[in-house]
């Protein structure tokens, strides 16, 4: 542990070469939020360092568009490494579960096609063997919540009802389908889930619900957030930025888009919302809100697991050089397994 007893020992024993990328883009975003409310989408682009669709390490990227009045894509993840025989001529023997995914970057930055985004969906296609539809929604806070919501389910409607779209291989599997996402992006997987649970697909089932360390909050202060105001890479008064930019005009931090159990949220016992697994870190400023999450689902019925780290820090899941970060994509994997059956 160091010194700071808010910065665990997975941050400290990192190379300076990851700490400074990691501090690069957490500066960035600091100095591209202004005190209006708004983004300086100009400053932000020098630290959101972009990566293209390529073919490399097993995985093969492409750029799919679904609507470019509001410029909704996704980029497509497919890995191309495959267990064969010489009975099977190269063709893969099992189909792939596909796995929608929403970025993290607090609503407000970071895209699809943003180098972290990428290298965390390059990696949970190679190691998960699945395909990875990665969503690029509206920011905020020129686009407030439910836009973000609307993108996501918009390409879940999309993969449905154009399931022969260039790139997507034939042995995805739109029924065994899961929607995931980290830090922000665990939020967004939530409530497109949820609005999934409510609508008739024909074609696609979703099945399972993967979040990396989500963002919920609320207007109370937790003991989490209170005891870890310095921890690395997420603070309280960054999040209480992005709580504003991201959720309707007059809202609070207890409307339902982010306290999900809170007093103004909505019962879903009787919804069939798809079992969850919930990824958390001990130095993690969410973490109370992410426990509470979990004993939400858990009191509303819902088949739900929860995995913690003690002594890793939010976004660490997206840092190879972490051990933590191995363990977590197995859990993944293995919740994966259990629920495909």
């Amino acid at each position: 542990m160091s010194n700071n007893n808010n910065t665990p020992s997975t941050w400290t024993n990192l190379s300076w070469t990851v700490k400074l990328a990691m501090s690069v883009i957490s500066w960035g975003i600091k100095l591209s939020r202004r005190s209006d409310g708004s983004v300086n989408r100009r400053l932000m682009s020098f630290f959101d360092f972009k990566s293209p669709p390529s073919s490399i390490n097993g995985v093969k990227t492409s750029d799919i568009i679904v609507d470019t009045s509001r410029n909704l894509w996704f980029r497509l993840y497919v890995p191309i490494t495959t267990t064969t025989t010489p009975a099977t001529n190269n063709v893969r023997t099992c189909q792939l579960p596909v796995i929608v995914h929403f970025h993290g970057g607090g609503f407000a930055c970071i895209c699809a096609d943003s180098v972290g985004s990428d290298n965390l969906c390059r990696r949970l296609a190679k190691e998960l063997n699945a395909v990875i539809v990665s969503v690029n929604y509206r920011n905020s806070p020129e686009h407030k919540y439910p836009s973000q919501v609307e993108d996501g389910f918009d390409v879940l409607q999309y993969i449905e009802l154009n399931p022969n779209f260039e790139g997507f291989p034939t042995d995805a599997d739109l029924k065994n389908c899961f929607v995931s996402g980290d830090s922000a992006g665990g939020n967004l997987a939530h409530h497109v889930a949820l609005k999934g649970s409510n609508y008739g697909f024909r074609n696609l089932r979703i099945i399972g619900v993967i979040a990396l360390q989500p963002f919920f909050g609320g207007e109370e202060r937790t003991e989490s957030e209170i005891k870890l105001a310095g921890a690395p890479f997420i603070t309280v008064k960054g999040t209480d930025w992005l709580w504003q930019a991201f959720l309707p005009e007059g809202a609070d931090r207890d409307h339902p888009a982010a306290n999900v159990f809170g007093p103004k949220s909505e019962d879903i016992s009787g919804l069939n919302f798809p079992a969850t697994i919930v990824i958390v870190g001990g130095y993690d400023p969410l973490l109370d809100w992410q426990k509470r999450y979990y004993e939400g689902l858990k009191k509303a019925g819902k088949e739900v697991y929860l995995i913690e780290y003690p002594n890793v820090f939010h976004s660490f899941y997206g840092v190879p050089d972490v051990p933590e970060s191995a363990l977590c994509i197995n859990e993944v994997k293995k919740f994966m397994q259990k629920v495909v059956g």
